[in-house]
C-alpha cells in the first residue's frame, strides 16, 4: 500500500507573513483568498465560487455551496475573515479554472519569496483545519463538520501535530 503525502503545513503566523507583505497586499484578491483558504478550510474551488449572498450576518454562517461530492454545509464565519466578505467574489475571473489556477500559482509564487516554501491553497486548508485542531483547541468532530468530511479518517489526515505542541503539552505550557 502506498504511503499517503502529508503536505507540509504553514503556521498562523506564517500566514499572517504572506498576507501583511506589500506586495500581496496590492493583489487584494489574492490576499483575502489566502485568508479564506487557511482560517474557513476551504479548497480552492469553494473560495473561487464564494459570493457575498453566501453569507449570513443574522447567523454569522457562511454558506458552502456545491463543495466536493456536490454537497452544501454551512460553517461559522471566523472573525479573521468576516472583513473579507464584503469583497467577495474573489474568483471574478473569466472562468472557475482560470481562478482555481491563478490562486495556484500566486500563492505558489508567494509562499517561496516570503517563506522561502513551496505551499499551494491546499496547504491552507491543511493549515487552517492544524491551527483548529492545535491553538483553538477544537476537538476532531467539530472540525470533521467544518471541513465537510463525511469520514472522520479523512479529517485526521488534515491535522498535524508538531514536536512543539507536544512540548508545551508534556510541560503544561501555555
Amino acid at each position: 500500500m502506498a504511503k499517503l503525502k502529508i503536505p507540509e503545513t504553514i503556521t498562523e503566523k506564517e500566514l499572517l507573513k504572506i498576507v501583511n507583505d506589500p506586495v500581496v497586499k496590492k493583489r487584494a484578491k489574492n490576499r483575502i483568498a489566502y485568508l479564506l483558504a487557511f482560517y474557513q478550510c476551504l479548497r480552492v474551488s469553494e473560495v473561487v465560487k464564494l459570493s457575498s449572498e453566501d453569507y449570513d450576518p443574522n447567523t454569522r454562517l457562511l454558506h458552502i455551496r456545491q463543495a466536493k461530492g456536490s454537497k452544501d454545509r454551512r460553517i461559522p464565519i471566523a472573525p479573521e475573515t468576516i472583513r473579507a466578505v464584503k469583497f467577495l467574489p474573489v474568483g471574478s475571473y473569466k472562468s472557475k479554472d482560470k481562478g482555481v489556477r491563478a490562486l495556484q500559482y500566486a500563492l505558489k509564487k508567494d509562499g517561496v519569496r516570503i517563506l522561502g516554501k513551496d505551499i499551494h491553497p491546499h496547504t491552507l486548508r491543511h493549515s487552517g483545519a492544524t491551527h483548529y485542531l492545535n491553538a483553538k483547541r477544537w476537538d476532531i468532530r467539530q472540525l470533521q463538520i467544518f471541513l465537510g468530511h463525511s469520514d472522520i479518517k479523512i479529517t485526521q489526515i488534515y491535522t498535524h501535530v508538531n514536536p512543539e505542541d507536544l512540548t508545551k503539552i508534556m510541560w503544561d505550557e501555555k
